[in-house]
């Protein structure tokens, strides 16, 4: 198998499955199927192309992929990138074993810390993780809207508890992607996938949950003043957690979170609730797809995300106060005890 011949799914072609195979697509690569479960969507692509908005960039993709339901699936694939929600991974990932060759790979580009349940079903030594870091809303009908900047486009990859043998080739295919938004540092193999993992989920942890509590853009959050020492707050109980567990978290964007975020000090402090506006200009725009499910009356995955972030602080002993409070919160939302409002930040100890 080479990159050129290589057959890929794009499994749970929603808003960020469309932007990744599109990229693909356009980079050059020829056998790339995206898939997803929205009849419309899949129409609209097949039809009028898969429309991607560029709302950073002030510009409108449109690329003829290949689109399919899952009910239309009939080769086996070389490589599939699951994109769906990490609650329904048992499931799903059972329905997808007939459709992967058996030295193929599924790479999870899941929020969260999704490697285990994969693993599970589809074993350690064909599971790798992507970590993904660029934003996207879906729209519907063939559109999506991409919500970060061209070069603040990227996504890790790794092998999860396996030889590593296709990350290489993983990192060849990605590049297609990078190629397609003039972004050579689109593509990057790690060897530090925990510590890649922990950085993403501080971010979601701290943008993603707070996305929801406020409907607040990213942006957003960091420029206000309480929502943003809410943030910081859930950055540094991450990095604690992280810290506690043995992980040493990887640069986001070229940045060392931990040296730019975790100091204490009063005045490193001022430093990191300055700097954090900055460090999130390139993704500014971006909402969080848990608040567009919890709009849509579907329940999201806050357990998959600050959950996760508990649930490891309670295994290593470090208190986790304020991601506690957003999936209380965000609960609550969801069960209609609360309004989506930026007044939900009063019920933060900061």
């Amino acid at each position: 198998m080479t990159v050129e011949n290589a057959k890929i799914a794009i499994y749970g072609a929603g808003a960020m499955g469309t932007v990744l195979g599109s990229f693909l697509t356009l980079g050059g690569l020829k056998n790339v199927h995206l898939i997803t479960r929205n009849v419309d969507h899949v129409n609209g692509m097949n039809e009028k192309g898969a429309q991607i908005v560029c709302e950073a960039e002030s510009t409108e993709l449109t690329v003829k992929v290949t689109a399919l339901l899952p009910k239309e699936m009939t080769e086996k694939y070389d490589v599939i990138f699951l994109m769906t929600k990490q609650k329904s991974n048992a499931e799903i990932l059972e329905f997808l074993l007939p459709y992967l060759k058996e030295d193929g790979a599924v790479v999870t580009t899941q929020n969260g810390l999704p490697e285990k349940s994969v693993a599970q079903i589809v074993g350690a030594e064909r599971t790798y993780g992507g970590v993904a870091s660029f934003g996207a809303t879906f729209i519907g009908g063939g559109r999506v809207a991409m919500t970060s900047k061209f070069d603040g486009m990227g996504m890790q990859v790794s092998g999860y508890r396996n030889d590593n043998s296709k990350t290489a080739l993983l990192k060849e295919i990605l590049a297609y992607a990078g190629k397609a938004a003039g972004n050579p540092d689109f593509a990057k193999a790690t060897d530090n996938l925990a510590g890649a993992r922990w950085s993403k989920l501080a971010i979601n942890a701290a943008f993603s949950g707070l996305s929801v509590v406020t409907g607040c853009t990213f942006g957003e959050i960091a420029k206000r003043k309480k929502s943003r020492k809410i943030a910081l707050g859930i950055l540094r109980e991450c990095m604690d957690v992280a810290n506690a567990a043995g992980v040493t978290l990887e640069k986001m964007q070229g940045h060392d979170m931990q040296k730019l975020l975790g100091n204490r000090s009063f005045f490193k402090t001022r430093f990191a609730l300055f700097a954090l506006p900055i460090a999130m200009k390139k993704h500014k725009k971006l909402v969080s797809g848990m608040l567009k499910d919890v709009q849509a009356g579907r329940k999201c995955e806050i357990d998959y995300i600050n959950g996760a972030v508990v649930r490891t602080g309670k295994e290593t002993g470090t208190p986790t106060p304020l991601c506690e409070k957003v999936v209380e919160l965000v609960h609550g939302i969801e069960n209609g005890l609360y309004e989506i409002s930026y007044s939900n930040t009063d019920f933060f100890e900061i």
